[in-house]
């Protein structure tokens, strides 16, 4: 790093800091042009503004900030922009203004022998980077679709992002601190305080999983220094997995000899303990466990819902799908609601973590349209025709329907 100018991780991380006060800070919104969007829900009307570090974003919640995608992210790319990359806060004290080389993250717990604090600075350079392609998905995406209602964050499907990370395998990071046998999870904290609800952030792994050497403790995100509101200076990344356990501004690791029941794993974060993670509308699940990997999701992203064409015209159709790690191995479509189906074309590989491009050639003659994709995994799982349910509005994955007119 150059000492002879002021740092950029430092300057940038100034900036986002003042939506850390009260008022958040000087910073005042920065609408859209269109300034609205109207999503496919019950009232679904969401305003479009540029955060520090963000182009126009769908706004859920300003404080905690909850910022969705806008869709047409998702046509221009497999990877997704920094600025656009989705954000979801649980609670409302943002930390201030981080130096971005002498953050400290503490590793220690009552299952290590070696406790120890090391500098972002010292993560970059004392430990070998390893890079990796990931999606990371909110547990809610898509939970305003739900039907009946349920509770909770109403977004549509743009809480979702597809990145590239640089960081530290978390098992190198816990090696130094030198777990005993007797470890059983690893905990996780950030900078973000609880104002209320369910308090401090705190989340959970299984020390095997911790240890696998994927999950990792990521310093760039798409070449570049991680986003404010995305877990600048260092997050966790634990490809495959929900959101909630990426947390943002690592600030200590507690390696512990017993189940962490914090309220963020139990009751929080908790979906139905059947194949289905579902029940039926309505009803409570007899019993419930954390939620984990990601089911099968696909979607449609050059053509939106209730779209108009011309008839006859060859249309170039496109999207992306994801798993939690299997990677995926087919997609099929139907242009006539799920009566036919044939194969679509994948895309280039680009890591089992990460979204996979299809495309398909379609030729609407004059009518309307119901367009549907559906992908499978290497391990053969699929996408549900009919939309499961759950009481908490976790894990959407139906194979959607987009409807156009051709004329």
């Amino acid at each position: 790093m150059d000492h002879r100018a002021p740092s950029r991780r430092r300057i940038l991380a100034a900036g986002a800091g003042a939506l850390a006060t009260t008022a958040l800070g000087s910073w005042r919104p920065a609408f859209a042009d269109d300034q609205l969007v109207d999503l496919p829900m019950d009232n679904g009307v969401r305003r479009l503004v540029a955060y520090p570090e963000k182009r126009p974003m769908i706004v859920l919640t300003s404080r905690p900030p909850q910022l969705e995608t806008p869709w047409d992210v998702f046509n221009q790319g497999l990877i997704t922009p920094n600025d656009a990359f989705f954000v979801r806060y649980h609670n409302a004290g943002l930390p201030g203004p981080i130096d971005g080389d002498a953050h400290a993250i503490r590793i220690g717990g009552n299952a290590v022998a070696k406790p120890f604090s090391i500098t972002v600075a010292e993560l970059r350079s004392q430990f070998r980077p390893v890079e990796l392609l990931a999606v990371n998905q909110c547990s809610g995406n898509s939970r305003g679709l739900f039907n009946p209602r349920v509770q909770g964050g109403q977004l549509a499907n743009g809480a979702m992002g597809n990145a590239r990370w640089v960081g530290v395998p978390l098992k190198d990071i816990l090696a130094r601190a030198e777990p005993t046998n007797a470890a059983r999870q690893v905990t996780f904290d950030g900078l973000d305080n609880g104002v209320f609800g369910g308090g401090d952030f705190v989340k959970a792994l299984d020390v095997h999983h911790a240890m696998d050497g994927e999950v990792m403790v990521a310093y760039r995100m798409n070449g570049e220094d991680i986003p404010f509101l995305n877990g600048f200076p260092v997050k966790l990344v634990v490809p495959g997995h929900y959101g909630t356990y990426w947390v943002k501004h690592l600030s200590d690791i507690q390696v512990i000899d017993h189940e962490f029941d914090g309220f963020w794993m139990k009751p929080a974060y908790r979906i139905p303990d059947n194949d289905c993670a579902c029940v039926p509308p309505g009803q409570a699940p007899a019993a419930t466990r954390p939620i984990g990997r990601f089911n099968v999701r696909s979607f449609i992203t050059s053509v939106a819902d209730g779209a108009r064409v011309r008839a006859g015209q060859a249309l170039a159709v496109r999207g992306i799908a994801f798993d939690g790690g299997q990677g995926i191995s087919e997609v099929a479509y139907s242009t006539d609601g799920g009566a036919t189906w044939r194969e679509a074309r994948l895309g280039t590989d680009l890591g089992r973590y990460s979204f996979r491009e299809f495309t398909f050639g379609f030729t609407p003659a004059a009518g309307t349209h119901d367009l549907r994709v559906r992908a499978w995994n290497r391990s053969g799982q699929s996408q549900p025709m009919e939309a499961l349910w759950n009481p908490a509005g976790y894990m959407r994955n139906v194979v959607e329907s987009v409807k156009l007119t051709a004329a």
